[in-house]
């Protein structure tokens, strides 16, 4: 990603209307004033690992931009993502030492993984509440998902799609073995083998 569509998509999110041509120093300037007058106190960056796709001068200035980012808005700056987001970080040693890595465990069978899963049972258009604090779904979903929130949301969308269309919007509890789930590693392992 370059500064330029990072800048674009802050002034976005924010609302702010994003003129169609802008030079990115008009676009640095529009979002250091508006971070100032919002009196933003921090910047969370999701999915920095996706920088990795890009050239690597691309990624450098990235990181450049990372660092200015840092020392002209003096608030904390979280940034998100996969191992090749804190490999990346720590390409730039001066990067490496403004960020303090902090690896996320894995979700457990407990008071808290029961809470996010109520917060799923919300958001979806189910006839009646899926419950899937049901322990029967819970303890399913984290381990077939391997206490990782990105499966475990997958593998719920997934029921839900299963539930409307084969069940009438019903959950019902053999739901996981018809959804055919298939876990991040069996994936790979699958693609491995066929590219043998």
């Amino acid at each position: 990603m370059s500064a330029k569509r990072f800048y674009a998509l802050v002034l976005h999110t924010l609302e702010f209307k994003v003129p169609t041509v802008a030079r990115i120093a008009e676009l640095e300037t529009t979002v250091l004033k508006l971070f100032s007058s919002l009196e933003i106190k921090m910047l969370i960056i999701d999915e920095l690992h996706n920088i990795l796709a890009g050239r690597s001068d691309s990624q450098r200035e990235f990181l450049n931009f990372l660092r200015f980012l840092g020392n002209e808005l003096q608030i904390p700056i979280i940034a998100l993502g996969t191992k090749d987001a804190y490999l990346a970080i720590r390409s730039d040693d001066q990067l490496e030492n403004r960020f303090e890595p902090f690896i996320l465990p894995k979700w457990q069978y407990d008071q808290e993984y029961l809470s996010l899963l109520s917060s799923f049972d919300k958001i979806f258009p189910l006839k009646i509440p899926m419950d899937l604090t049901n322990p029967i779904f819970a303890k399913k979903i984290l381990e077939i998902g391997d206490g990782k929130i990105g499966e475990m949301s997958v593998i719920i969308k997934k029921a839900v799609i299963w539930a409307v269309h084969f069940s009438g919007g019903y959950l019902t509890s053999d739901v996981f073995e018809r959804i055919n789930y298939k876990s991040a590693a069996e994936r790979r392992q699958k693609i491995e083998r066929e590219l043998n």
